[in-house]
């Protein structure tokens, strides 16, 4: 498949204002600009961007935890999450969702959920509702290795093969579920095997590759598009950092090891794809380094955004808590 030299740039881009955003996370939290857990997405910014690059922007994605860099990839607002990681008004969510609950229906991102698997239903849901109402939008999902062993996970990768409905499954398998490995929790050697189980495509694709993401979703949402019905994605990956921030963290040592990680470290996306680009003529290594330098001024300016941003008043408890407010006497 041939992906365009706009998109290849655009995926570096994209990649870098994940990679910088998160280590802007990781500063303020550590300075204790905000409280509560946030789950760094740093290692895995190509699984994210190769898929999101492969759809519309009347598609749709749903999230998990460990969710910043999915709203990034798919174009969101830099600006809009910060402020709701800081719970300000400006956020996505007016800055009552936090971390974890980014969403955004203008561009797609139906939002993300910190119970494990919870988002799965959700988008089999707007899969379904989709195929019922005669539409053309595509529905994506992304769940952990430890997300897979959950039972709401089969039933909606079941329903979805049984409705044919127009879903993409992807499994961001970075490993551990916090300290446990995947080798320990699933029965087959990948999680992609169990496609079979439910009649369904199942593709392992190097997740750290992200023009092999994007090509494996881009045939998925051909077989979508078409009525063809779904099709489970793992993207072998892996967190550089642990496994949160806040609560109270698992040092790395106690489950896995630093030549584990300076191993994978070696592999980072955002490396291996600005070698690609080097050396395919498409951008020269001053053009690469500037688009680092880009991404870390407009985190910086996403920061003074959400800090200049105020917190909601106590009299804004109780709005936004319905989808179509009941309408007041």
């Amino acid at each position: 498949m041939e992906i365009t030299k706009e998109i290849q740039k655009l995926m570096l881009e994209r990649m870098w204002t994940i990679r910088t955003f998160e280590e802007k996370v990781m500063e303020v939290h550590e300075a204790g600009e905000f409280v509560g857990a946030a789950h760094p997405y740093i290692g895995e910014e190509a699984v994210a961007v190769g898929v999101c690059l492969a759809l519309k922007d009347t598609d749709y994605i749903a999230g998990n935890h460990r969710s910043h860099g999915h709203p990034l990839a798919k174009g969101g607002s830099i600006k809009k999450a910060m402020a709701e990681i800081y719970g300000r008004v400006d956020g996505y969510c007016n800055g009552k969702g936090g971390s974890m609950h980014l969403a955004d229906f203008s561009v797609g991102i139906l939002g993300e959920s910190g119970i494990v698997a919870s988002s799965v239903p959700v988008a089999t849901g707007a899969g379904l509702a989709s195929k019922i109402g005669k539409k053309d939008f595509v529905s994506v999902v992304f769940f952990g290795d430890g997300a897979s062993n959950q039972g709401a996970c089969h039933e909606s990768m079941n329903l979805a093969s049984i409705w044919k409905l127009p879903v993409i499954f992807v499994c961001e398998n970075n490993q551990f579920a916090i300290t446990t490995s995947y080798q320990n929790s699933v029965a087959v050697d990948n999680v992609s095997d169990r496609a079979q189980a439910y009649n369904m495509p199942g593709i392992l694709v190097d997740g750290q590759n992200v023009e092999a993401m994007y090509e494996a979703t881009t045939e998925a949402v051909k077989r979508a598009r078409n009525g063809e019905g779904p099709t489970l994605i793992e993207g072998l990956t892996y967190r550089f950092e642990e496994h949160s921030l806040g609560l109270g963290r698992v040092r790395r040592g106690e489950y896995r090891t630093e030549e584990e990680i300076n191993k994978w470290r070696d592999r980072d996306p955002i490396l291996i794809h600005s070698k690609k680009l080097i050396d395919r003529g498409i951008l020269s290594e001053e053009e690469c380094k500037e688009i680092e330098s880009n991404s870390y001024s407009e985190t910086d300016e996403a920061v003074e955004f959400a800090r200049n941003s105020s917190f909601p008043e106590p009299s804004d408890l109780y709005e936004d808590m319905w989808a179509n407010p009941i309408p007041k006497p």
